[in-house]
This record gives structure tokens, sequence and C-alpha cells, in this order.
């Protein structure tokens, strides 16, 4: 595996403190809450400067861009909850917030250094990674009450957990001399499986298929379909000038929500930045969804479908994180 190719996910095991870290460009003004190729967007503020939101490290070399490519945000079934990476008292932990009150968060996990979550499809439990020396270990606990946890890996660098639909498997990335590759843990009998290189998993809505993102020999981002049933394996989304990562499927099945690199310009000025894409299932269609200088990234669905959560430092003068919620219409 290349340099290039190492850098998403070598940046992913050294995320507990770095993740937070932000350089504010003299080129952007993140005052500005939304530019002119977002007009069509309806952008809604979910959280405040006091809830400390993470804020996935970025790094720009000219115009080329990497980014840490970690879900640190999602929303229950109810779509009434909105589960998100804090950055407090020298710890990472998620915390919750009622999304439509502006009430303060309560606290959901006692660690030191969680890495990334997801909520499992009956909001009833989080599966999540933290980093200790080393290592990432998996770990799954109540959504609602509690600190016990139950460990689902150990010894190794593990990431990215996310839930099947029918809650019998964790899929995650694990990160090895090779490379990164995904990997599955059975929660009724403990049993680990490896299906394809990869990282980012997400469940396709269909059996035995999932999506991922792999790098290619440029040192792209790419979004794979693989049936790991049937060994078929298929580029879904790919562009000589981008990367992408970060896939998840919109509740209905028809969208592909994902991260995606750019480059703005200003004059003789070239800018690099993250945006918020989407394109429909079989990868036809890409649309790019914000345009903002300030990087939004990790989004994800609400359970309805009819919005995308994603953190950005847009509206702040002095580039917080926050999460926003925008309007998506098929």
């Amino acid at each position: 595996m290349n340099m290039k190719k190492q850098m998403y996910v070598v940046g992913l095991m050294t995320c507990v403190m770095s993740l937070f870290s932000l350089t504010v460009s003299a080129q952007v003004d993140y005052s500005v809450l939304k530019v002119n190729e977002e007009s069509g967007l309806h952008l809604t503020k979910i959280t405040n400067d006091n809830d400390y939101v993470c804020m996935p490290q970025v790094r720009r070399n000219g115009q080329k861009v990497n980014w840490l490519t970690n879900r640190i945000i999602d929303i229950d079934k109810s779509n009434t909850h909105l589960a998100y990476l804090s950055a407090r008292n020298n710890t990472t932990n998620i915390f919750i917030k009622e999304i439509d009150k502006q009430g303060a968060s309560v606290q959901r996990t006692n660690r030191s250094g969680v890495l990334d979550f997801s909520y499992s499809p009956d909001g009833k439990y989080i599966c999540f990674s933290e980093g200790n020396g080393k290592v990432n270990q998996i770990f799954q606990t109540s959504a609602t009450q509690g600190y016990v946890c139950r460990q689902f890996t150990s010894g190794n660098k593990d990431y990215s957990p996310v839930y099947s639909a029918d809650m019998n498997t964790v899929f995650f990335s694990r990160m090895e001399n090779k490379g990164a590759s995904v990997w599955s843990y059975n929660i009724n009998n403990n049993f680990l499986s490896s299906y394809a290189s990869g990282f980012n998993p997400y469940p396709s809505g269909q059996d035995n298929v999932l999506l991922c993102t792999r790098m290619n020999t440029d040192g792209r981002g790419e979004i794979w379909r693989v049936n790991y049933n049937t060994g078929v394996e298929e580029c879904v989304v790919s562009d000589p000038q981008r990367s992408f990562t970060t896939p998840s499927v919109s509740p209905d099945g028809k969208w592909i929500l994902f991260v995606g690199s750019n480059v703005l310009h200003n004059g003789k000025i070239a800018y690099a930045n993250t945006d918020i894409f989407v394109c429909k299932a079989d990868g036809t269609d890409m649309v790019q969804l914000t345009f903002h200088a300030a990087d939004d990234l990790s989004p994800v669905w609400s359970r309805d479908g009819q919005y995308i959560y994603f953190i950005s430092q847009r509206g702040s003068s002095t580039a917080t994180a926050n999460v926003w919620r925008m309007n998506f219409t098929n």
C-alpha cells in the first residue's frame, strides 16, 4: 500500500487528540452561513459552541485535501435525538441532544478516547470504537442509560462500526499491514469474519452487499459496492480529480450520501476543501449539495430521509464546528 493510499486510514488511527485540531485559513470567511450555489438549501443549526462538537482533521497540500473519515454524528430511530462526538476535559465522548430543544446534552459514554460510532437500527444501542494506545477496540453500550459496555474486538486497530439491518452483525474496518479491510462481528456467537479491502463500511440495503471506501493508485478515494456472498465488486463513484469517502444509503435505498473533495477558485487562488454529495444507488446522477469554503464532513441521513445532518464550521467567525441540518428533496 503506497503512502498516498495510506493517508486516510493512518489518520484515522491517530485521531484521539488530533481529530479536533483546526487551522483557520485566512482564505476562508467562516462567518458566511451559505453561498449563492446553496440558495436552495434550508439550513438549521442543531448544536451550539458550548457543545464542543468534534471536527475531523483536514489536511491540505496545494490543491489536494485529505480528511479523517470517521462517522461522528448519528440520528436515533425516532428522529428526535442527535448523538455527536464531543471533546471535553481532555477526553472524547458521545453526547446526545434533543434536536428540537436547545437544552443541555447528556453524556452517553464515559471513556477517554471515543473515535466514531453509530446507532443500532432500533435506537436501543450505540456501537463505538475507542483508541487505547496502539489499538482501537469496538464496544457496544445502551443508547439511553448507564455506562456499561460490551467489548466486541480487542488487540487490533478497529474503527467505523455500523450495524446490519437485522442487528445481528456489526461491520467495521480493521487496519493491518496490508491496509484497511472490512470485517464483521456476529453479536450472537462472537464470530469474526473478514470480507474485502476498504474502510467506511455501510450496508447497502441489499442482502450480503456493502458499500465501502477504497483508495485508487492515485491516492483518491472511491466508493465501491461489494457482494461478500458472490465476491462481485463494483466501483460506484470515482472521479480523476476528486476523492470520495464515507458512503451511506438513504432509508428508501435510492440514494448514496458521501463526502467529496472540491477545489474553489478565486482569481489566481485555489483552495481545496470538502463538501457533501449524493448520487443514485447505481452511482449515476451525482449532485454536489454544499459549496461553502468551510469543510462539510461526517454526513448522515435522518431516519425518514428528509434531512441530512453534517458537521461544518460555517456560520462561525471563529470557525467553531457545529452540527447542521439541510433539507433533502428527491
